[in-house]
């Protein structure tokens, strides 16, 4: 029996980009999930943030995105007394950049994020626990299932993605 080849088709490479999209959605469902700061609203004036975060799940390795004018305000990691007090001087890290700035939460603790220039007094702050993600849930006992069953829909999905990533990006077999 010969083994899995991949042949390349002839074409445009318009299927490079929508495979790259597929892979990233597939790997935001293993590496963690998106959670935009503000919902809607983004990081702004007029946003209830202690609201906002309170409503929120954030596990370790997820993500925040902070959407907001980069001409108006700014993102900074403070620690907790400089985020009770609003002080933006000796920020740990200033992770504004382009005004769709993204982070990712890779230790189980609370981060706390202010807006400097003086709009963290109007309440542009917010405090983010993070926690352990859950355990999946657990799998019914298989009983007599045969070993070929094991893998289930899981292994069907990551298959079947991958097939069709690769198909997008010119490959078929």
């Amino acid at each position: 029996m010969e083994g899995l080849r991949l042949k390349k088709k002839k074409g445009k490479g318009v299927g490079v980009g929508v495979g790259v999209i597929i892979l990233m959605v597939m790997m935001r469902c293993v590496l963690g999930t998106l959670h935009r700061v503000g919902g809607k609203m983004g990081w702004s004036q007029n946003v209830n943030f202690t609201q906002w975060s309170a409503h929120e799940n954030i596990y370790l390795h997820d993500w925040l995105v902070f959407n907001f004018n980069k001409q108006m305000y700014n993102v900074l990691e403070v620690n907790k007394t400089s985020y009770e007090s609003c002080n933006d001087q000796g920020f740990i890290k200033n992770i504004t950049k382009g005004g769709r700035d993204v982070v990712q939460l890779n230790e189980v603790r609370p981060y706390y994020y202010l807006s400097g220039r003086g709009f963290c007094w109007g309440g542009m702050k917010v405090a983010i626990f993070v926690q352990e993600a859950p355990p999946p849930p657990a799998q019914p006992p298989l009983g007599n299932a045969s070993p070929s069953n094991t893998g289930g829909p899981t292994m069907v999905l990551v298959v079947a993605s991958l097939s069709i990533a690769l198909t997008f990006m010119g490959y078929y077999f």
